[in-house]
């Protein structure tokens, strides 16, 4: 019996794979073929064109919108009448429809059937026990499963994706003459994305998920990824301006769409649609309406269960002809074939398999995993290697600013002072590094930034250039360009350096040589290394763009400590001592990311580049 159950489960799993395989792929050529035009209704897609053809005030006035956005009142009476701004997840099924799928597998179904045929045969005892082994298995799973989706609800009331907005009566941030360190305009407030609605106008920087289809309203080198909707791989340039030429809403450059992202720059738009109403909206509900594909586990439970069903179709039948015409006794041969059947059924295997897995999912729970699917636990457990990242994950996400150096490895407050005035003059995306940056308050008093310092422009940052740059006029005498960014890209830039003596000499490759010497000694130490660099612009100058950041002056370092969280290590070795392979995915630089490692006890080995 055993080979036959291992012969079966072999062949089943060779059809899984080639199942799963084709599956997948069939699924992306429906979508594909359709493309999302085709799961958008018609008159979205007219309504977002219109919009898309309308200059920034007749767009405004078709939602009822003000140039300085919403009041807090009018957001509040629009969400009342238009709802959450969130698209259809897969709703939690009544309490009813949950305990038939706990039932409905074929293993119970054949238990049930078996019991009714024992019933009917005046075999109560048997009737009984398989009745109690598969209602005792369908309700623990139920419990268990119901106990974990209100914990998993409980956790997800907890956490909130927020958007910026204007709002036109919000209260400024700044106290006094004193400017906040990390400054925003007065009218710019965070709200949750839920909480968004038509007519809001949203500021957008790198990094930040589009909340809504939105309507752009101002634009500075703004560039969106968009392949979630549009299969399309490189970001796409987005601009304010309306543009004749695409006839279709998600090729429309002044169109931007919930579901996608900024890659870089900056830009102000106005929410034309909201929830189920947005191009991912309408996919979302396309997509939950089809079903759940069944766990590993689960398939090779019905597996398992069909086999024994072939069992006992074979030989149920053979049993009580060979009786029947044997012994001419029918209504004895067909009680002694149920016996049979019976006894091919493991009456106690739903019981054993659900208390199993009850019994994981507590311990789990224990340790504050939430299984919310008690089959997804053969899944995890099966687990043979783990993809993590590296901030955050293996250190302890609290980066501090350990050094500001020039190029010859001596501590510079200069340095320190123009990362200062880029962090905090740059109203992009603030990451772990500015705060860390901004951290010396000491720093805003003592540069005056109230009175010696005004913004002129700025270059936002992109994960191509990797760098940005803000332009400050100082004492109304000259205007700075401060670059801050990868060493790599910046070194790229920089046609001189601060020399030992102060004066600007020639980036010759000596001097080349000596500064990624340096980083490279910073890296292998495990700090994060960022270059700093400035150069002085004609006060008649108005515009600047990208164009603009050539012929810096590296000025030099700044460098930021990450450490390691002291559960990293014993975590991985025990990882590795259940067979389960570690990788660690980080965009951050090679040398850091295997000192890191090192650190933690997980050998870096071929380090990949992309």
């Amino acid at each position: 019996m055993s080979n036959v159950l291992k012969r079966g489960f072999s062949r089943w799993l060779r059809r899984r794979r080639v199942a799963k395989h084709f599956g997948r792929h069939a699924l992306l050529d429906s979508i594909a073929a359709r493309g999302p035009a085709a799961a958008a209704p018609a008159a979205l897609a007219s309504a977002l064109l219109l919009v898309a053809r309308e200059t920034p005030a007749a767009a405004l006035a078709r939602f009822n919108g003000n140039a300085d956005g919403l009041t807090a009142r009018e957001a509040a009476v629009r969400l009342a009448g238009q709802g959450p701004n969130e698209v259809e997840h897969e709703k939690p099924p009544p309490w009813w429809l949950n305990l038939w799928h706990c039932y409905a597998n074929p293993f119970n179904l054949l238990l049930s059937i078996l019991a009714a045929f024992s019933w009917l045969g005046s075999d109560g005892r048997a009737a009984t026990v398989i009745g109690v082994m598969v209602g005792l298995s369908t309700l623990v799973r139920f419990v268990q499963e119901g106990r974990s989706h209100r914990a998993a609800d409980s956790l997800k009331s907890l956490v909130s994706n927020t958007a910026t907005v204007l709002r036109r009566d919000a209260v400024s941030a700044g106290t006094g003459n004193q400017p906040p360190i990390a400054p925003t305009p007065p009218n710019q407030v965070e709200v949750p994305i839920r909480q968004l609605v038509t007519g809001d106008l949203v500021a957008l920087s790198a990094g930040d998920m589009i909340p809504a289809d939105c309507r752009l309203l101002l634009a500075c080198d703004l560039f969106v990824a968009q392949s979630a909707l549009t299969g399309e791989s490189l970001p796409v340039e987005k601009f304010a301006a309306v543009r004749d030429g695409p006839t279709s809403a998600l090729e429309q450059p002044n169109l931007v769409f919930m579901g996608t992202n900024v890659v870089s720059g900056s830009a102000t738009a106005l929410v034309v649609a909201t929830g189920n109403r947005t191009y991912f909206g309408t996919l979302t509900t396309h997509a939950t309406a089809t079903g759940r594909a069944p766990t590993a586990f689960q398939a090779g439970v019905n597996s398992v269960s069909w086999l024994l069903i072939r069992f006992a179709m074979v030989m149920v039948p053979i049993v009580l002809l060979v009786n029947g015409l044997t012994r001419g006794d029918w209504m004895e041969a067909a009680l002694f074939a149920l016996s049979v059947a019976v006894g091919l059924t493991p009456e106690m295997l739903p019981m054993i398999v659900t208390s199993t897995l009850a019994r994981g999912a507590i311990a789990l729970s224990r340790r504050k995993v939430v299984v919310k699917r008690l089959d997804a636990i053969q899944n995890f457990g099966a687990m043979d290697v783990l993809c993590t990242d590296k901030t955050g994950t293996l250190t302890q996400d609290r980066i501090a600013l350990a050094r500001h150096i020039d190029v010859y490895n001596r501590t510079s407050a200069e340095v320190l002072d123009f990362a200062f005035l880029n962090s905090f003059f740059q109203t992009g995306l603030k990451n772990l590094l500015d705060h860390a940056v901004l951290d010396h308050v000491e720093l805003a008093a003592r540069l005056k930034l109230d009175s010696d310092y005004d913004k002129i422009d700025e270059i936002p940052f992109d994960f191509a250039r990797r760098r940005m740059s803000v332009v400050v006029v100082e004492r109304n005498l000259v205007h700075r360009l401060i670059c801050k960014g990868a060493v790599e890209e910046m070194l790229a830039v920089c046609g001189s350096v601060r020399g030992e003596d102060g004066a600007v000499q020639p980036l010759d490759p000596a001097m080349l040589v000596r500064a990624q010497a340096l980083t490279g000694e910073l890296n292998s130490n495990g700090l994060r290394v960022v270059a700093v660099a400035t150069r002085e612009i004609p006060l008649t100058q108005t515009t600047y763009s990208v164009a603009d950041e050539t012929g810096l002056t590296l000025q030099g370092f700044i460098a930021f400590l990450d450490p390691p969280k002291e559960s990293a290590a014993p975590a991985l070795k025990a990882l590795a001592a259940h067979g389960i392979t570690v990788k660690v995915l980080s965009g951050d630089n090679d040398q850091v990311t295997a000192r890191i490692c090192a650190q933690v006890g997980l050998p870096a080995g071929t380090v990949l580049l992309g």
